[in-house]
Parts: structure tokens; sequence; C-alpha cells
């Protein structure tokens, strides 16, 4: 009997533990259940019309070949323009990289910047992927320990006190931030800026959020700095996941080798994406309709879940999302989280896929679905809670 091929170290990654409750709770729904989804973060309404229209209409001109590997030159321009229109930054439209999602723009950024065993900060809890991506591409992490008394929130102090125990070649953080919704405030996002510059480290802000703020909003790295990396997408705001489209904003020094190694690992983003995309910023209405849904879901949460018991979360600033501690139930919040499945037909992720040390105790909830949805969701979680 031969052998199976070897596996690399590499590839020995932690599973997404959202997306493995995702799949359970398909394997359900299959099976005739009927499942709450407050497990993934993925936007309910639909993707504005003016976007599927566009698609449309490509798709019936049935030209859809290579494009450009930097991206759609139109879409660069758009994408420059809003820049300055929202943030009153400059740029140029040579600065911008379209990618595959902000999956592929994480890939050609970190490859682009750091040699292997590169040190990386990120937040804990934080994005699963980070860690996994990071550690795919032979780079270490260097974790920033969260927790409710900062506020879920990193700070230049604590990038400096990493750096100061061993070198730090980069950082990366989410701003609104991915479980938690907080928001590092705009002073403090200066400052984590200005060290970064100071110190020469690598800064690459993931803004994958912004536009879904509620009582603040966020600010651009770009604002702060030039040479900051800042990664975006359609995927959120825009309500485009399936669509794979994201970008990067670099140095211009950056751009020829991003350009390279895009040639080499995606050819160039999707064709009938970007041309769906070129009509995403003239959405607008659509989109804050979207926002206000989400608004209203995150304020029924604020009212229910502390009548529930559960009055530790992080400040949800934006994104949408409600990262509770549930400590005085369980310090197991996989096992938790999937009794809440099985028992209850909720989705919702385990903390622990956040933060391995800490999260046992926390889970995330989404509130990205319809209201009808979300408001269904609250009510069991009450109902399976009361017991217990």
């Amino acid at each position: 009997m031969t052998k199976s091929p070897k596996l690399s170290r590499r590839s020995d990654i932690s599973p997404f533990l959202a997306m493995d409750a995702l799949r359970e709770a398909k394997e359900l729904e299959r099976a005739g259940r009927q499942i709450i989804h407050m497990e993934l973060g993925e936007p309910g309404a639909p993707t504005p019309r003016a976007i599927r229209q566009a698609a449309a209409a490509a798709l019936s001109q049935g030209q859809l070949g290579y494009g450009e590997s930097l991206g759609n030159l139109a879409l660069r321009e758009q994408i420059a323009a809003f820049y300055e229109q929202k943030y009153h930054v400059k740029i140029t439209s040579e600065r911008v990289v379209i990618t595959t999602g902000s999956s592929g723009a994480f890939l050609l950024a970190l490859i682009a910047g750091f040699d292997g065993g590169a040190r990386i900060a990120v937040t804990q809890p934080g994005y699963p992927a980070y860690i996994n991506i990071l550690t795919a591409l032979g780079l270490e992490t260097a974790p920033l320990s969260l927790d409710f008394e900062n506020n879920f929130t990193p700070t230049a102090a604590m990038l400096a006190a990493s750096h100061q125990k061993e070198k730090l070649q980069g950082a990366l953080f989410m701003n609104p931030a991915n479980p938690t919704g907080t928001m590092i405030s705009n002073r403090e996002l200066e400052n984590i800026c200005r060290f970064c510059e100071l110190e020469n480290i690598t800064f690459i802000s993931d803004e994958i959020y912004h536009g879904l703020e509620y009582e603040k909003h966020a600010q651009s790295a770009l604002c702060f700095s030039k040479n900051a990396i800042v990664i975006n997408s359609f995927s959120k705001l825009y309500a485009m996941t399936g669509w794979r489209l994201g970008w990067i904003i670099a140095p211009l020094t950056w751009v020829r080798a991003l350009e390279r190694l895009q040639q080499s690992l995606a050819i160039c983003p999707p064709t009938l994406s970007q041309t769906a995309a070129l009509a995403a910023f003239s959405a607008s209405e659509e989109v804050e309709d979207n926002r206000l849904i989400y608004a209203r879901n995150r304020q029924l949460l604020l009212e229910r879940l502390p009548a529930m018991g559960l009055t530790r979360f992080a400040p949800p600033d934006g994104a949408f999302y409600f990262y509770v501690d549930v400590s005085h139930l369980t310090t197991d919040s996989l096992s938790f989280s999937r009794r809440l499945l099985l028992e209850a037909g909720l989705g919702v992720t385990p903390g622990v896929d956040f933060d391995p040390q800490k999260g046992g105790s926390w889970i995330r909830l989404s509130y990205a679905g319809p209201e009808a949805e979300i408001a269904e969701g609250v009510a069991r979680l009450a109902d399976w809670l009361a017991p217990q």
C-alpha cells in the first residue's frame, strides 16, 4: 500500500470555527431543522440592485476574460476618489490594487512586506484567519491581549511593550474590530501610526467594516500615515461577500511587487465582480438602508442581553457583532455554542475561535441578518437561558 503524500507543517493551522459552526448548522437545516444564523458575519440583505444590474449587463455581453493584474483602472480611480470624498485624503489610483477579497489582499500584503520569521502584532481576541495566514506564510505572531478592562482596543503603548520585549516588523489591526465591534479612537490610531513610523514597523490597517458604525465614525489610517497599508473590501458594507472583491492602498514603492505577486497568485481579480462593483459607490441609499437594519438589530441586543443576565460585552461601536461574556454559565464556549445550536436551533460562534486563551468564557453574536431573524434568535437565546 502506498503512503499518502506528506502534509507540510505550515498547513497545520487551527480551523475557522465560525465556518465549522456554519457547516454544522447547514447539516441540521438539510435534516429539516429551522436554524437561526447568528454565527457568521455575513450581511442578510441582498447585494444592492445597481450592483446586480451591472453584473447582469456584463453577463449578457459575455466579455469576461482576464483583466489587468492591478485591477480595473476605472474602479481604482473610483476608490481613490472615494477616499478623498470621505476621508479628505488625496491618493492616486496608482496606489490602489484590486484583490480577490480582503483575504487575497492579506496574502499579497504579507508576502510583499515580510520575510519568513518576521514578527507581526495582532490582537487577541481577533480575527482568527490572521494567525492562520501568518502561520501558513511562516511568519510569527505577537498577540496583544485585550480584555473588558481595556475596552478591547489596542494601543500604541501595548505595541511599544511588545516591541521592547522582542522587535516587531509589523502590526495588523482591524478597526472596527471582529469579534468585538470596538473601534480604536482617532487619537489612539494616530499614536499607533506614529509609533510604527518611528520604529520602522509596517502597519496594516484592516478597514473592512468601515461605514458600519453607529455612534461615532472610524477614521482611516491613511489620515495619519502615508505609509500605512490599508485593506478594505466590498464584502461587508456593500453586501458582496460571495463576489470576492477587495483592495489594498499601498505606497507607490509597493505597487510593482504587489502586481508581480498578483500576476502569479491570482492573475487578476474577478472580472465580473469588478464590473459590478463600479456601481457600488452609487448605491449609497440601499447601503444606508442596510446599515439602519443593523443599527436596529444592535439596539435590540443592547436592550435584551442585559435582561438575560448577559451584562458584560465589548462596546459594539461598529461592524455587526456582540462579543459577550458567558463566564457565569461556562468556561467551554465551544460546547456551549454547540448545545445552543442543537437544543435551541441558534448558531453562534464560540469565543475560542478568536482567543484560544480566554475565549472559553465568551461567545460572538452576529446581528447582520434580517430583523425578524435576529429578533427570533434573541428570543430563542432568552428562552434557552431561562432555566440555566
